[in-house]
């Protein structure tokens, strides 16, 4: 590509070149030869006057030296009046074209050997015409055409050099982003997914970087969310494990009952397996649009429906509050049943049984608080709880609970936060907010709503008792 763009830009110098250069040297020689017959002319002309007084040879003589012709001019006298013809200087210039001349009266050129003479006629006296012959050599008529000719050469060359080298450097910044761009798409294509293309160039090539660097960002997104998703799913199925491990448990012993524990247990292992694969990848959680939501009370009171039959086989005290009125929240349905799913899972999995727990939901004008709290141990590492991957540190935890849980209130402006419960064990607080702001940044915006904030929570703490 960048030598063909070079080969067009030289063949289009060229003619350019070609179509200026030529007519113009051709004006060139016709200018010196203008000048030359100019200069012919007014030589003749200075010897007229003379002509048109005398045709005394001797006077002659002395004007035609005068004006400089030097052996170039020649003066030719008809006869007449019992004079002879005169001819003064060397004649070039055969008598019939001088004949010519005195019979049409105009002037003339005609060629001659070694250059060209100009016969110009001047009535005399007597009446008689006279005919003034001026030698132009070829010499002078070709007088600077050739430094002219050679001045043009030379700017031609170096407009049709000049125009090569600009077009070399026009291919090479069209070339390089081009080849950079068939460069990142080969190696996006054997799945180096860090692949981009610096976005420069001609503003088609930045634009088509822009939108490769976009396009490869999908990529990147697209398969991270896809192994996100194959986590939350598979994360998902960590609750009717649970019912399925809580039941075996109670089928007594037997081999039957032996077979049902081994492939739960198998089950599980495999579920934690296809988990840790995937949770390496990149968490996005989409925010809902507008219209898009839940009621948070209702699936509250769905989800402790399910969750509350386990809990009456294990002779544990459930307690539900502030799920009497709707209460919407801008997330979809799925993702607060994972959510819910996935931290009263915990609860069964990680306290013994006959341990209380509670779900709590207060509703404020901007923000819906979610608690689920239990009276067991309590976490030992919060903070190490909340980290993706790690989990709590105890068998067949991944971690992926608590993240869902926080992309979740994330992707609303909210958070989670993980604490001491009344009941004496773990408190998981899980803050939705309902504006669709962003999270809290630090400042004087962020001190006023963690204000706020602290209010509300101080209020929902002081609202709840156990039954």
């Amino acid at each position: 590509m960048r030598w063909a763009l070079v080969r067009v830009c030289l063949a289009i110098a060229a003619m350019v070149v070609v179509a200026f250069a030529v007519p113009l040297g051709l004006v060139i020689k016709e200018m010196a030869r203008d000048r030359a017959f100019s200069n012919a002319e007014r030589e003749a002309a200075a010897v007229a006057p003379a002509l048109s007084i005398t045709t005394d040879r001797d006077q002659l003589e002395k004007v035609v030296a005068s004006a400089g012709a030097d052996s170039g001019m020649a003066v030719h006298i008809p006869a007449g009046e019992g004079k002879a013809a005169l001819d003064i200087g060397r004649q070039r210039a055969a008598d019939k074209d001088i004949a010519t001349i005195r019979k049409l009266g105009r002037a003339s050129t005609t060629e001659v050997p070694g250059g060209s003479v100009l016969l110009q006629p001047v009535a005399l006296s007597s009446g008689e015409i006279s005919v003034v012959e001026v030698y132009v050599p070829e010499s002078e008529v070709s007088n600077g055409v050739g430094t002219a000719w050679a001045v043009l050469a030379g700017v031609g060359l170096a407009l049709i050099v000049g125009s090569v080298a600009v077009a070399d450097r026009l291919g090479v910044r069209m070339v390089q982003p081009a080849q950079r761009l068939v460069e990142g798409a080969q190696e996006l294509g054997e799945g180096k997914l860090g692949a981009r293309v610096p976005e420069e160039g001609p503003t088609e090539l930045r634009l088509a970087a822009v939108a490769f660097n976009s396009m490869a960002d999908q990529v990147v997104q697209l398969l991270a969310n896809e192994r996100e998703l194959a986590a939350d799913l598979s994360h998902r199925l960590r609750t009717p494990l649970t019912v399925l491990r809580l039941n075996a448990a109670s089928l007594g012993d037997g081999p039957a009952a032996e077979q049902t524990r081994t492939a739960v247990a198998q089950l599980e292992r495999e579920v934690d397996t296809i988990i840790r694969t995937a949770r390496e990848a990149k968490p996005q959680t989409v925010a809902a649009g507008p219209g898009a939501g839940c009621d948070a009370a209702e699936v509250v009171r769905e989800r402790m429906r399910f969750w509350s039959a386990l809990a009456e086989d294990e002779g544990r005290k459930v307690r539900v509050a502030g799920v009497e009125r709707p209460v919407r929240i801008p997330v979809a349905r799925a993702d607060l049943v994972a959510s819910l799913d996935a931290l009263l899972g915990n609860v069964f999995r990680h306290t013994p049984e006959g341990t209380a727990f509670a779900v709590d939901v207060h509703n404020s004008e901007d923000a819906v608080i979610v608690l689920v709290s239990d009276a067991g141990s309590g976490i030992r590492d919060p903070e190490a709880a909340m980290a993706r991957g790690r989990g709590s540190g105890s068998d067949g935890s991944t971690g992926l609970g608590l993240d869902i849980v926080r992309r979740l209130a994330e992707s609303t402006g909210g958070d989670v936060r993980i604490g001491s419960s009344m009941l004496g064990g773990t408190e998981v607080r899980i803050w939705i907010q309902l504006d669709g702001r962003e999270p809290e940044r630090k400042g004087h915006r962020g001190a006023v709503r963690r204000r706020r904030r602290g209010r509300l929570v101080s209020t929902f703490n002081r609202s709840r008792s156990l039954p």
